[in-house]
């Protein structure tokens, strides 16, 4: 649908945005015409850029996703497109106030599975504030979640708008869905650690994430058949 171009702008458009985020540090302007590193530009100077964060040398991916129900319990479908439509937990980050998928680093060592229980957890369940009760009572709900059959949506490069030019944010998005809903609704959800908020969204093309969120959403409802936009409904149609 779009030329070599196109596909490379798209690419790397939140990773072009200025100043880095946390900072006042502007970033070198690229165009579009000089995305792709098959580019020469021989001017090119970019400005050296390490957020204080890293510099600090840390230790250091997302949706938990079940089926929107009526109150008697039966999956809802879109009215136009006839699908039924996922919701996923989301939460608002601290730092820039956008909507995401749950998820951090992983640490040296951990796997993938573990990182995001512990994420999900902290930010999802605010578990870093409970109780040693409360927190085995979520560590045990947990564990029947996130010990199930899951799917690895992406794996590799992001378009982030933390990357710098000899520093990029790599991902890793997996998706564990709660088909009969029973497991989440068990859970009660809370903000804590970096999130600001959190609540269960709707699954759509209208969703404005932070980084390239919205394109992992986008492939769990694809691998799940799920509702996605109603234009491409009408074009299926049309076909």
């Amino acid at each position: 649908m779009s030329g070599s171009n196109g596909a490379k702008e798209n690419s790397h458009n939140k990773a072009r945005t200025s100043p880095y985020p946390g900072s006042k540090v502007e970033r070198s302007q690229v165009p579009n015409e000089k995305v792709g590193w098959l580019v020469e530009w021989q001017d090119y100077n970019p400005v050296e850029y390490t957020a204080v964060s890293v510099l600090a040398g840390p230790q250091w991916a997302d949706p938990q996703i079940r089926w929107k129900r009526d109150e008697s319990g039966n999956k809802i479908t879109h009215p136009v497109s006839g699908k039924c439509i996922l919701q996923f937990v989301a939460i608002k980050r601290k730092d820039c106030g956008e909507w995401a998928i749950p998820g951090g680093m992983v640490d040296p060592g951990e796997k993938i599975s573990a990182t995001l229980k512990r994420e999900f957890g902290e930010e999802a369940l605010n578990s870093l504030q409970k109780s040693s009760a409360e927190k085995r009572e979520i560590e045990e709900k947990l564990h029947a979640l996130f010990s199930q059959e899951h799917l690895v949506i992406y794996k590799g490069y992001v378009d982030d708008p933390r990357n710098t030019d000899n520093a990029w944010m790599e991902t890793e998005a997996v998706n564990y869905h709660d088909e009969t809903g029973e497991t989440m609704d068990n859970l009660t959800l809370e903000a804590g650690d970096d999130a600001g908020k959190v609540k269960w969204v709707d699954i759509s093309d209208q969703l404005k994430l932070y980084a390239s969120h919205s394109q992992f959403i986008k492939l769990v409802a694809e691998k799940r058949d799920a509702h996605w936009s109603e234009d491409h409904a009408a074009d299926s149609r049309g076909l």
